[in-house]
């Protein structure tokens, strides 16, 4: 059973609650506007403990993995969930949990905060499925411009969503808090002390993220390790192409944790990968949240020239580019970032990036918001 006060906010997403760090980042900020937090969410087959969480939670355990019954069945779900328990405000991560959000608030006359994470209709899965593609693009021209507090990632994508429908989305960028805990050592961790660490991390690696010829890449690079922690479409691909290609020398991969002990790898790593492909508009406009956690662990950066991400390592010298994804390409800019002598300079860099763009002044875009509700 649920508590429910006279502030209280049901925050959605589909996603995994316990490793969504963006859903969490909202939901402390509305904990701090003084609103009980309650999340819903899905639970995966390995999902880490949420008992942590200072907020109450509902994760329910799927029937599908994918396809329109997957979709159908959390949705319903969701809306029986919003209109069994009462709320004052409703939060929805993503096109994929907003139908329901939205027709309970008209139901109920209740503000409602659409998060859109990514150009939703835009990911990679949809273009080869036109009929599903069209069908969210409904839905999304159907409901987004009758929205009037909407947030997203970065400013490109603000930009695109307030062109294409007429509305005001906010830019909230995806940076972390800051850590304040102490780094467990190498030793401790298990990493080699004698090689430079990479670090590719995300609950999306997905297709088309460049983590297959990352791996491939690997094969002609000696002074390295490299480390690959999350989860996604690809994460079972690149293990066994890890086996095949006999890298496990030079590869690890580990299933996702809790952001908690992620950071422990990040903090010992010493260049941060994030080479999406420029092979559709959402990742074209993309700016992944672990852009800012490798900054934030003073990490160089590998990235490709998205218009996001190419500004940001260009107005702070944080790092360099891959020009395409053919992995001896991508082998030689790593072994020339590791022979260059500017990886301590690159990294010290972030210090700058860090004090200039930090959640503490990104989240207060966020406040304006929800104090502009009441």
């Amino acid at each position: 059973m649920f508590t429910t006060t006279n502030r209280t906010v049901i925050l959605s997403v589909i996603n995994d609650l316990a490793t969504d760090q963006r859903v969490l980042r909202s939901a402390n900020v509305l904990k701090e506007q003084g609103y009980e937090v309650v999340l819903f969410g899905r639970e995966l087959k390995n999902s880490p403990s949420v008992a942590h969480l200072p907020y109450q939670t509902k994760r329910i355990k799927m029937l599908f993995t994918s396809g329109p019954a997957f979709y159908l069945f959390f949705n319903l779900r969701l809306l029986l969930f919003l209109l069994k328990h009462k709320s004052t405000l409703l939060f929805s991560n993503d096109l994929d949990t907003l139908w329901p959000n939205y027709f309970v608030a008209k139901l109920r006359k209740l503000p409602l905060i659409y998060d859109s994470h990514e150009i939703f209709c835009e990911v990679p899965e949809l273009q080869k499925t036109p009929i599903k593609k069209k069908i969210w693009k409904s839905l999304e021209a159907k409901i987004v411009p009758k929205l009037t507090y909407c947030i997203t990632v970065n400013q490109s994508i603000a930009d695109y969503l307030n062109k294409k429908y007429k509305v005001n989305f906010i830019a909230v960028r995806n940076i972390p808090e800051t850590i304040t805990q102490t780094p467990k050592t190498k030793t401790q961790l298990g990493m080699p002390s004698n090689k430079t660490i990479l670090i590719l991390q995300g609950a999306g690696i997905n297709i088309q993220r460049g983590a297959e010829e990352l791996v491939e890449a690997m094969q002609y690079v000696d002074k390295a390790h490299l480390y690959i922690i999350g989860g996604g479409d690809v994460f079972e691909t690149l293990k066994k192409s890890v086996k095949q290609l006999n890298l496990g020398h030079k590869i690890s991969i580990k299933e996702k944790m809790p952001k908690s002990e992620l950071q422990h790898y990040t903090f010992n790593s010493d260049i941060g990968i994030s080479i999406d492909k420029d092979s559709n508009l959402n990742y074209h406009y993309s700016l992944p949240n672990k852009f800012f956690d490798y900054t934030q662990a003073n990490l160089a950066i590998l990235g490709t020239r998205l218009p996001e991400i190419e500004k940001l390592i260009n107005n702070y010298n944080v790092g360099c580019f891959i020009n395409h994804h053919e992995p001896q390409h991508i082998a030689n800019t790593i072994n020339d970032m590791i022979e260059s002598g500017k990886l301590s300079e690159w990294k010290n860099n972030c210090s700058r990036l860090n004090g200039e763009i930090n959640w503490e002044h990104e989240k207060q875009k966020l406040i304006q918001v929800i104090t502009s509700i009441h």
